[in-house]
């Protein structure tokens, strides 16, 4: 089953990162992003130092979340910014940034957004809207007020 080993692959490669930043290993770009992203959640590092848990199937339903595909989301939210795409995302990141005065409440809050979208491209069987998520990402920054 080809999505297994790819998940077990990308769950592999955040463990391995993780280990060579705990151990002070060198790490390239990508690994060092990586490991940014699970220093800011101390609740991961056990399930990550120990590789039985890497197989773990996480289900939201039972009010579980799926740590890779949260860390996921922090890289993927931090490539956009980067990118600036949607366009405008610098802006409201840095905005929302100023207001919060934390980067990973900041992403959190983001995240609420991408995941909308995402849930949302999902259940339609299409690609996100990015109009209704850049929609959402601005009421971050600039709630209307009731």
């Amino acid at each position: 089953m080809f999505y297994t080993t790819e998940r077990d692959k990308m769950r592999q490669f955040f463990a391995d990162t993780w280990q060579k930043a705990i151990q002070n290993v060198p790490l390239d770009a990508m690994e060092q992003q990586v490991a940014k992203v699970i220093e800011m959640h101390p609740e991961y590092h056990a399930m990550l130092n120990n590789a039985k848990h890497l197989g773990n199937d996480y289900l939201p339903e039972m009010g579980e979340t799926n740590p890779f595909l949260h860390m996921g989301m922090h890289l993927g939210l931090q490539e956009q910014v980067v990118l600036d795409q949607p366009a405008g995302i610098q802006a409201i990141y840095s905005q929302l940034g100023e207001r919060l005065k934390d980067v990973h409440e900041t992403e959190h809050a983001m995240m609420d957004c991408l995941g909308e979208a995402l849930w949302q491209a999902q259940q339609n069987g299409g690609l996100p809207d990015e109009s209704a998520y850049f929609s959402c990402l601005t009421q971050l920054v600039n709630p209307k007020e009731d």
